[in-house]
This record gives structure tokens, sequence and C-alpha cells, in this order.
């Protein structure tokens, strides 16, 4: 009950989120559902259809993917002081945190096949009844065991996600073992060392150790911390601070640069018959792979890049501001640059996609359009959501700043000049990538 309470008096916000999640679902639940119609009505073009599925695989990414944002920024899901000795300790705020995405994504999948059997017409009385029944089987009946499965993929992906995304952990360092790099000085008690302490208490007539004279030996089984190498112990890459640059840009770089030569060295041959959503040909197979090592490398360049951003803001004498903003940056360039980076790889594969049906013969169909709808939608959306993660992740220095007196406009101003900064440095770099990435189509 008490579980129920905390997620029905969420705010409207967060709710908000929530019927987005939901949202997202149905739209994925839906094209999954029209796999199966299409499968149905053409039994004999399997490829076709598998092809169809395969495509799907996009959309339910970026529904996970939200989801488990959302469920990151939910209020009521994070553990507080006091709340173990009610029984809400981590792990049951794990469990009300997968239960909510499960509803929410169930709640999807059922309005999903709601509209879905009502387009078929098999639910009548109301508008548009069999508008689409074309293309949906309307007149073969479904299969239940193959309905349920595709309606639970999203369901039961999410919650996995959800679960083992917020799953408690040890909040001790992991002790990492340490190398030795000297054998015959393993531990200070042993023979090398025992002699050499030996000689130097006979030099020394065992008189106390003063400047200059080595320090005693350690007891017997302890490593001598002087031949030891240093702490392994990492930090996590969402804990960085603003001294930290996120790793991987120079992978993130060569990622781009081969998924742009493996896409410019395939538009040397275009592939015949054209490359479809429908129909792959044998010769597309370079383009796909160029397509996807560019968006890894963009997803992964991103946190990279975001920190050079904050890098700039404070280069040339920077006053209050430009140093809020900058140093805001840095410490969040990991966290928000994972999803501008995935948002980046969607407007760039929108806009090849958008050259690619630029002919008349090949028109982006209804369902494409719902795909292409849902996966922009989610990025977009993750954005907002790590944006809003990352002002509840700053509360607490925001009240320490207006505390000292800062003025509450220059936060508001740090934040627009942020995003203004994210803007201006990406903005060109996503059309000039999305530019390259399209080039070959255009030949």
């Amino acid at each position: 009950m008490l579980d129920l309470r905390l997620t029905r008096a969420a705010r409207p916000a967060v709710q908000l989120r929530r019927l987005l999640v939901a949202a997202a679902s149905a739209g994925t639940g839906f094209l999954l559902l029209s796999c199966l119609g299409y499968a149905l009505k053409r039994p004999e073009a399997a490829g076709s259809g598998a092809l169809r599925l395969a495509w799907c695989v996009v959309p339910v990414a970026a529904t996970v993917y939200l989801a488990l944002a959302v469920a990151r920024t939910d209020p009521g899901t994070r553990p507080r002081p006091g709340l173990s000795a009610i029984g809400l300790g981590p792990a049951r705020l794990m469990a009300v945190s997968a239960l909510v995405t499960a509803l929410s994504t169930t709640l999807g999948s059922l309005v999903a096949l709601s509209l879905f059997l009502h387009l078929r017409g098999d639910l009548t009385g109301l508008p548009f009844d069999g508008a689409a029944a074309s293309f949906l089987a309307a007149g073969k009946s479904l299969p239940l065991a193959a309905t349920l499965t595709l309606l639970a993929v999203v369901p039961v992906v999410a919650t996995v996600a959800v679960a083992l995304a917020l799953r408690p952990r040890d909040p001790r360092p992991v002790t990492r073992p340490q190398r030795r790099y000297l054998p015959f000085v393993r531990q200070a008690g042993g023979p090398a060392a025992s002699g050499r302490s030996g000689k130097v208490e006979a030099a020394g007539g065992g008189g106390a150790a003063g400047e200059g004279t080595p320090a005693a030996a350690a007891p017997a089984g302890v490593i001598d911390p002087r031949f030891t190498s240093p702490s392994l112990t990492d930090k996590a890459d969402d804990d960085k601070g603003p001294g930290d640059t996120p790793s991987g840009l120079p992978w993130a770089v060569a990622l781009l640069a081969a998924g742009l030569t493996a896409q410019a060295y395939a538009g040397r041959t275009p592939p015949t018959p054209a490359f479809t959503f429908t129909t792959v040909p044998t010769g597309a197979g370079l383009f796909l792979l160029g397509w996807l090592l560019t968006a890894v490398g963009l997803v992964l360049a991103a946190p990279g890049l975001t920190h050079l951003c904050g890098r700039l803001l404070q280069c040339a004498r920077p006053g209050a501001l430009r140093l809020l903003a900058g140093r805001g940056l840095m410490a969040e360039a990991t966290r928000i640059g994972r999803p501008l980076g995935i948002l980046c790889a969607v407007t760039a594969a929108g806009y090849a996609v958008t050259t690619l049906y630029d002919a008349p013969g090949r028109p982006f169909g209804p369902l494409s359009a719902l795909g292409a709808l849902v996966v922009a939608g989610c990025a977009f959306a993750t954005l907002l959501t790590v944006a809003v993660e990352t002002r509840q992740g700053r509360a607490e220095t925001t009240d320490a700043l207006l505390r000292l007196g800062a003025p509450a406009t220059v936060l508001r101003g740090a934040a627009a000049l942020r995003a203004f900064a994210l803007l201006a440095f990406f903005t060109p770099l996503t059309l000039a990538i999305a530019a390259l990435a399209a080039f070959p189509l255009t030949r």
C-alpha cells in the first residue's frame, strides 16, 4: 500500500514523464503488431517481414532508454534517510521503480493493441473503424501467442533494464589486488628485508631513526607500500569532477572516421535494387555498417565534446557567469553527453533517411513516419529527462550559492549559457556529419 501511495503521490511532472514512457511503448508496440499483420497478409514474403521486425529494434531500444532515464529521475523512489526503518530500503525502492516501469510500458502495450484492433476493424463503434485494414491483415485472425510475445517485448526488456541499472550497490570502494613490482621484497619481513634491516641496525647502532635513516620494517605479511603500485580505484564516469576528462574520445573519433570511410567507399558502387527499409540489397551491408559506426562514434564522442565545450567557455579570462557555466558543463559532461550524442546520431540518421526517400518512387509511409517519430521523440525526451536529473543532482550546490548571496539571475544565465554553448557546438557538427553520411546516397 505504501508503494502505491508513493507512485500515486508523485508530482504532475513525474506523471507526465511516465505518460511519455507509455506513449513511446504504445508506438513501439503498434510497430511490432504491424510487422505481425504484414507477415499474416504476405506469408510468401518472409524475408521482408523479418527485415521489418529487425528495424523495430531501434524504437525498442529508444523506448527502453527513455524508460531507464525516467526511472532514474523519479523522486519517489530515491533513497532517503529513514526509509529503511519502514521497510523501504534500496532493494525495495528498486522494486518500486521496476514496478512503475512495468505498469507504464504495459499500459502503452494495451493502448497499442486496442488501436491495432480498432484500425483492423475488429473493434467497432468508434471513428476510423478499419481505416488501415488494407495492410493490417483485417480478414485473418491474430495468433494469440505471437501477439502476446510482441506486446511483452517492451515491458519485459524495460523492467529488466531498470532493475539492473538501479540495483543496490555496495557504497564501499572495490578493493583491487595491487601489483607487486619487486618479487624479492614482497614482504617487509622477508629474508631480503630482514637482512637489510639487520645491516642498518648494525650500522646505526640501534639508535633512534632520524632524518635520512630508513624506516623500520613493517610486520610480516604486510606489503611494503614503497614497492606497490598506486591505488587502482577509479571513479565512475557519472561521478567525475570538473577536472576529469571523459575517456573514449580517441576511440570515438576513430569510429567516426571508419564509419564515414565505409559509407564513402560503399557509395562508389551504389547497390541495386534501391535500398529501402523493406528491401536491403546485397551491396548495402557496407552502408549499414558505416551508419552503425558513425552513430556509435557520435555517442562515444559526445561526453568528451561536452567537456571541451565547458573548457572553451572558461578560456580568455572568464567572468563569474562563464566560469560557473563552464565548470557545470565539465562536471556534467558524461551525464549530459550520452543522450546528447544519441540525439545527434538520430538527427544525422534522419537526414540520411530523408535523402534516401527523396525520390518519388519511394514514398515515406505511415509506419516509417511513426517509427521515426518514436525514435526522435524518445531521444529528445530522454535528453530533457537527463537535464532534469542533472538539475536535481546540483540542487545542493544551487542552494549553497543562493545562501552565499548569488543572484538567481546569474544561475539562470549560467543554465542558458550552457544550453546555448551546446547548441552552437553540436548543431554544425551534426549537420556536417549528416551531410557526409548522406553524400554517398546522393551520387
